[in-house]
């Protein structure tokens, strides 16, 4: 097994850092503080970090082909200006606020949104993962779950890969490019309480078809081989809970991590000083783009 070395690019002291995307329009890193409702702009060539406060509590940012910003919230999804700072409500499929919010998303390679909630009571069957077009009309692609969460495509287009957190499984599907539609539903990689590694978080895929997950209560990214559902690769962290990861740089060779100082005691916090920070890795492979909302 491979172990990578990582290094903390900017001290956020995030309360619940998550949802990185890589905008290859300004060469920036897109990312979220869920609890502090802030969606975030990391530029990497000047370290400078710049933030916009929405409503409610924020869970992905993704950038559109109109220049904006794709924001998941407790209250929907909306539309962020970066000039103006301006929210525009676009679509609320899951309207149970009180106790479900929106939680991590992606945009297939055609551009259409896979974003999905969670259940703030970890109830079964409370979640859905929805599949949005560019009209943001939506139909619901994976029902009844617990916490939609990490969620990529293979590199030949032909595979969705899912998390339901709560399943400590990451599951594949077939992947209809034309449609968007997915079926065939089956575990690639089974992550049981007794390894001892965590939960599987948000997740990322590399050129070789590689998944990569964050890993909440395991201090790492963990790398998959989802045709044997091997262990193959380790980035230690040092924040017990890794919430994300995504690939960005001109050559998408850079690996960025969140991470969350959510829960920690005084005692824990001086322990891992670096939690909540936004984390860098070169593992020597390149990843997936961040493909922009089409609309």
């Amino acid at each position: 097994m491979q172990t990578y070395e990582a290094k903390c690019v900017l001290d956020a002291q995030a309360t619940l850092g998550e949802g990185p995307s890589w905008d290859a329009a300004t060469k920036t890193l897109l990312w979220v503080d869920i609890e502090n409702s802030q969606v975030h702009r990391f530029d990497p060539a000047t370290g400078a970090d710049k933030a916009w406060k929405v409503e409610k509590e924020c869970s992905f940012a993704i950038a559109s082909t109109k220049g904006d910003i794709i924001v998941g919230t407790r209250d929907g999804i909306v539309r962020l200006s970066p000039e103006t700072g301006e929210i525009t409500k676009v679509a609320n499929p899951d309207t149970n606020s009180e106790t479900n919010r929106f939680n991590d998303a992606k945009c297939d390679p055609r551009g259409r949104l896979f974003a999905g909630t969670i259940s703030d009571t970890r109830t079964p069957g409370d979640a859905n993962c929805y599949r949005f077009d560019s009209l943001f009309e939506y139909e619901t692609v994976v029902p009844g779950v617990v916490n939609s969460n990490g969620l990529c495509w293979s590199p030949d287009h032909k595979v969705f890969y899912y998390i339901d957190t709560a399943t400590r499984k990451v599951d594949a599907f077939d992947y209809d490019i034309e449609t968007g539609a997915i079926t065939n539903r089956r575990t690639v990689v089974d992550i049981p309480e007794s390894l001892g590694i965590g939960k599987p978080d948000g997740m990322t895929i590399d050129d070789e078809g590689m998944l990569w997950t964050g890993m909440w209560g395991g201090a790492a990214i963990r790398r998959w081989n989802p045709q044997t559902g091997e262990l193959i690769g380790t980035i230690e962290i040092p924040c017990p809970n890794v919430t994300s990861c995504c690939f960005g740089g001109d050559n998408l060779d850079q690996l960025y991590i969140t991470t969350p100082r959510k829960g920690f005691n005084e005692e824990q916090l001086a322990k891992f000083p670096q939690a909540g920070g936004l984390f860098l890795c070169e593992p020597g492979v390149r990843g997936a783009a961040t493909t922009p909302f089409a609309g």
